[in-house]
């Protein structure tokens, strides 16, 4: 419930705390073919029905915030700079990595080491309020790293992007996501499934936080390996030139500073599409990511819960995948490409694309 706090504001009790909201009528997305405009006070409303989801996705994790401040209009572009290096937004829409200023004294932040060597204290949600007071700073979509706050080195989470390229639709990347889901069975994890909110499909798995981002990193290569080998239409391959019509197992999703949108977070599209965890029926059964906006999405929790509700109950054992890792190495494969922001790592094959590399062409 929101009530005035001032002639241009008003309040919303998210979770017991009162968080105020400036300018609530401003339109952050139009009225399109998918339903009428969304106003600033729709989504933080959105975040704060969506409660309990969107704080078990983000809790004691640093998390990035897609800052949408002057709302998702056609035209806009969000920047590839961050507030990281300390030069303020650039451009319609951006990436805070650092804290900003007037956050709440209630809530909780970590400091966080990048590839490059920088660091950066980022926000850590806790509580509903936390995400509110965020999407009043005009955040659209939350991005949260695969680390606790107790332990930013290891991480807790594994996490498998599914991507079509090419001619592959959202339809191919729900069936590379049941192959997933039978491959990790076999080797006794469990994974749950969400749609991207864009045309992909991400399947998440709670890990003992024992390993390094370079193992999970490894592990998350092994499982895309042995589902190419499996199955037919998906790739590895980094480069886009080579990934053909395939689904492409995006394992650099995995590296330190890589992050998704996290589950129930809204996307910059119109319409307001969500990141919607689903069950692995409700899964096999959708052909539209779009059935999942601001406006569909609180009514189908309440009714039916949280799809994630039991994603923190265990936290499996990698050991299997990094087997396959090994193994892999061994039988003469290398390691993939790191993203090309990050320093030389050990094992790494040439960074170039293919095309380009003249040591390699013939003459």
């Amino acid at each position: 419930m929101a009530k005035a706090s001032g002639a241009r504001a008003v309040e919303v009790d998210a979770g017991g705390r009162p968080v105020r909201v400036s300018s609530p009528d401003r339109v952050i997305y139009p009225a399109s073919e998918h339903g009428p405009e969304i106003t600033k006070l729709d989504v933080v409303q959105y975040y704060v029905a969506v409660g309990d989801g969107i704080v078990r996705a983000l809790r004691d994790r640093p998390t990035s915030l897609e800052r949408w401040p002057k709302g998702v209009h056609p035209g806009m572009k969000l920047t590839a700079r961050d507030a990281t290096h300390g030069r303020g937004p650039q451009g319609d829409a951006f990436y805070q990595k650092r804290l900003m200023r007037g956050m709440p004294d209630w809530a909780r932040s970590v400091r966080v080491h990048f590839p490059s060597g920088r660091t950066a204290d980022e926000l850590c949600p806790d509580h509903v309020a936390v995400a509110a007071w965020a999407a009043q700073m005009g955040t659209i979509t939350f991005h949260p790293w695969p680390v606790r706050r107790a332990d930013v080195d290891r991480p807790d989470e594994l996490r498998i992007d599914l991507d079509p390229h090419g001619s592959t639709s959202f339809v191919d990347a729900v069936q590379a996501a049941s192959a997933v889901r039978t491959l990790l069975e076999e080797v006794g994890i469990r994974g749950f499934a969400k749609t991207s909110g864009k045309h992909g499909v991400h399947v998440y798995v709670r890990i003992e936080p024992r390993w390094t981002f370079t193992d999970v990193r490894h592990a998350a290569v092994a499982l895309g390996r042995e589902l190419e080998r499996r199955t037919q239409g998906v790739t590895t391959a980094w480069w886009k030139e080579e990934r053909g019509d395939n689904i492409f197992v995006d394992f650099n999703q995995n590296a330190r500073d890589r992050t998704i949108a996290g589950a129930y977070s809204l996307r910059p599209q119109a319409g307001a599409p969500v990141s919607m965890p689903l069950t692995w029926e409700e899964l096999a059964t959708v052909t539209d990511p779009m059935t999942y906006t601001l406006h569909t999405v609180p009514d189908l929790l309440r009714s039916r819960g949280d799809a994630h509700a039991e994603i923190d109950d265990v936290h499996h054992d990698l050991t299997p995948l990094l087997n396959w890792y090994r193994r892999d190495i061994e039988s003469g494969l290398t390691d993939m490409p790191y993203p090309p922001e990050y320093p030389k790592m050990p094992g790494e094959p040439k960074r170039v694309q293919p095309s380009k590399d003249t040591r390699n062409s013939s003459k």
